[in-house]
């Protein structure tokens, strides 16, 4: 089975979660303008799947901020090339209310499309702590734990993370399927 992902660090956290049996596949396609992270997996899915042969699934994230009406959300990725996590602290500057989700949507297809969600609810940290991890990890601090993501190793990280829930109901139903 194919994880499609040029993420090294998205694959290493599936492969912990999901099994070493799955291999890295990088092949771009194209990630549409939506509302929600659904809808990008979807249509990943619909053009990946007349040109790969096997099973294969693609992992799609954001990052929603409830202070800025949930930007960056679906475009967490350019957002972050483009300001990082200077840029999201300056834009929350003087901003108490800090609540913030992760939000992972991990999509399978085996013949049909299979959707798996999982949320990582937190808050903003008010500056940059840790250099584990990638993209936002250092500023979100999920719920229950005082650290950013960036300051735990990726077992603990996968805990609480967004992609670890939604990896793990992927290899949930994996295993109902044997």
């Amino acid at each position: 089975m194919f994880f499609i992902t040029g993420n090294k660090h998205k694959y290493e956290e599936a492969k912990i979660i999901v099994g070493n049996d799955i291999e890295m596949l990088s092949i771009s396609y194209p990630e549409i303008q939506a509302d929600t992270p659904e809808e990008v997996a979807r249509y990943g899915i619909e053009y990946l799947k007349e040109r790969i042969d096997g099973n294969f699934f693609i992992e799609d994230s954001g990052l929603f901020i409830e202070a800025l009406n949930g930007f960056p959300g679906v475009y967490s990725s350019y957002v972050f090339r483009t300001i990082g996590n200077e840029g999201i602290l300056k834009l929350m500057e003087g901003v108490e209310k800090r609540k913030a989700q992760f939000v992972s949507v991990v999509g399978y297809y085996d013949g049909d499309i299979h959707i798996f969600r999982g949320e990582s609810k937190g808050v903003i940290a008010y500056e940059i702590k840790g250099s584990e991890g990638f993209g936002y990890d250092p500023i979100f601090i999920p719920e229950g734990d005082k650290r950013t993501f960036g300051e735990m190793k990726r077992e603990e990280k996968n805990l609480f993370s967004h992609r670890g829930k939604a990896m793990k109901k992927l290899k949930e139903y994996l295993a109902s399927r044997i």
